[in-house]
């Protein structure tokens, strides 16, 4: 009997292990076992827990069905922030919550965010940089005070326009002088035809005047042209009253400055610490900006782009000045081509003496930086002497490895004596190749010397139509002979291991004048 229902015990405990198994999985709180990447998502909104769904298609429909409950409760249109975050996991079984449930913990999630909007608005885009305001009235001063910290005598005015260039209402600015601002308005009051076209006209006659005859006094010196630098779109919107700006706070936002990156191409003759100093950085602040820079000692050179901080306003003013200046000034170099130098030789014939005088220049800012400039009228008061240089047209010869492959034993310059009587300044690059090896002409032109030498054993000396000679030295066989023209590359050789030699190898000597340079100062 005991042992029956000993069996019966046993046989019993298996099922309900099936049975437990089987109400998990159709309950309707919890998921089914899946193995196909997230199954189970919890959701945070706007920083709080919401709940936890099994797939984001239902945590969307949960938002949009919270969002149409508060929105069906209220009569005025309302604007709520939402941010809504989903940290999904892969699980065997988990318990989710109703998507009534979650539905109504949105809800009261987003009430704490509801603003009720109070009244319509403009939203400014200037670039990439936004604000609300309040009316158009407000714009245009905004618009009108940053203007004005170029524009001191306000000789421009400000005008909100339709933006042409775009199909729904947007609208952008005009900037017109005081004088053009006058002729629209009476254009805009005036009813006769004529008056339109004498506007137009006269507009006409002013863009053509010739300046030839003009003194210096006739020109009108200040500002000529004014406007922003980024593109400035306005449209109507509804905003939360907290979300838009009073006048006086987006007057302090947007002529305030902010940091921004620019790039900066290395010219010849800088620096690091030049370009830091031109920007107003530290080296450490030019650097963290860098990543290609490990330190102050980094290598530049010419055409290199270097990232700078820049401190710019939020909205960036073009404008042009009409300036009188006297300046010194230095007359184009004149060159003189000589067919029989080469491009490495050039002289000086005559220096030069700079000039004086008088200009009248538009010059171009940007936020007070001077970003160029073109010269409209100048009178000379002492003229420039030119420089005048004499430059060769033939490019230079060239000179390669004398021997296919081999490796440097012993540099040029000083060094301690390999042997009894070897030099303890070497004049040439020791190279070693096995005896026997083809040594070429390092550069074509005249052989001068072919023979034993000395020290040197058996050698080649070659001159070379740019005044530069090349020697080879401890060769095992002469092919050339004194008199022969070679040309670059051209087997002259073979190396070898005579004269006052430590072992096989090719001394290559280059000298200029009689006098031994490194090598390394002509090859390619």
């Amino acid at each position: 009997m005991n042992k029956t229902i000993r069996k019966l015990k046993l046989n019993m405990i298996p099922a309900g292990l099936a049975v437990m198994l089987l109400s998990f999985f159709l309950m309707p709180n919890y998921i089914p076992i899946a193995s196909q990447g997230d199954n189970l998502f919890h959701i945070t909104l706007n920083g709080e827990e919401a709940g936890t769904v099994g797939s984001r298609e239902t945590a969307q429909s949960c938002l949009q069905d919270a969002r149409r409950k508060i929105a069906s409760a209220a009569e005025d249109m309302i604007f709520i922030d939402a941010q809504m975050q989903l940290e999904g996991e892969e699980v065997f079984w988990g318990r989710t919550d109703s998507p009534e449930n979650v539905t109504d913990r949105m809800v009261s999630i987003l009430s704490g965010h509801e603003e009720r909007t109070l009244t319509r608005c403009y939203t400014v885009r200037m670039g990439d940089y936004t604000i609300n305001m309040w009316s158009e009235e407000d714009i245009l001063t905004l618009l009108q005070t940053v203007l004005e910290q170029y524009d001191q005598n306000r000789r421009y005015v400000i005008n909100l326009i339709p933006d042409e260039n775009r199909e729904i209402n947007v609208l952008t600015y005009e900037v017109l002088s005081t004088s053009e601002q006058e002729r629209k308005t009476e254009k805009a009051q005036n009813t006769l035809p004529t008056a339109g076209i004498e506007a137009q006209l006269s507009d006409f006659f002013d863009a053509v005047t010739p300046s030839v005859g003009m003194n210096f006094e006739d020109y009108d010196l200040g500002l000529q042209e004014i406007h922003f630098h980024e593109k400035i779109e306005i449209t109507e919107a509804y905003m939360p009253e907290n979300r838009i700006s009073s006048l006086q706070d987006a007057i302090a936002d947007v002529t305030g400055k902010v940091d921004s990156l620019m790039i900066h191409e290395v010219q010849a003759g800088d620096t690091l610490s030049d370009i830091a100093a031109m920007y107003g950085l530290t080296m450490n602040e030019l650097i963290e900006v860098n990543p290609i820079l490990e330190n102050e000692s980094s290598l530049i050179r010419p055409g290199d782009n270097i990232t700078v901080t820049v401190v710019r306003p939020k909205l960036s003013v073009d404008y042009t000045m009409q300036e009188y200046y006297e300046e010194d000034y230095n007359a184009a170099t004149i060159y003189k081509n000589n067919s029989t130098w080469f491009t490495s030789r050039q002289e000086t014939l005559q220096e030069p003496v700079a000039g004086h005088r008088k200009v009248i220049a538009k010059v171009d800012y940007r936020d007070g930086e001077r970003t160029g400039s073109r010269i409209i009228k100048q009178e000379t008061m002492t003229e420039a002497v030119p420089m005048i240089i004499e430059r060769g047209t033939i490019p230079p010869p060239t000179y390669i490895w004398p021997v296919s492959g081999g490796y440097i034993t012993s540099g040029f310059g000083y060094r301690r004596a390999p042997k009894r009587g070897a030099s303890t300044y070497h004049q040439g690059y020791d190279i070693g190749v096995p005896t026997g090896t083809s040594v070429m002409a390092s550069s074509g032109g005249k052989v001068t010397q072919a023979g034993w030498l000395g020290n040197y054993g058996y050698v080649i000396f070659v001159e070379h139509p740019d005044g530069r000679q090349t020697r080879y030295g401890h060769l095992s066989k002469v092919l050339v002979r004194v008199g022969d023209e070679v040309s670059q590359g051209q087997k002259i050789a073979l190396s070898g291991n005579t004269g006052n030699s430590t072992g096989p190898h090719l001394h290559f000597e280059v000298r200029v004048d009689g006098v031994a340079v490194s090598p390394a100062t002509v090859l390619n």
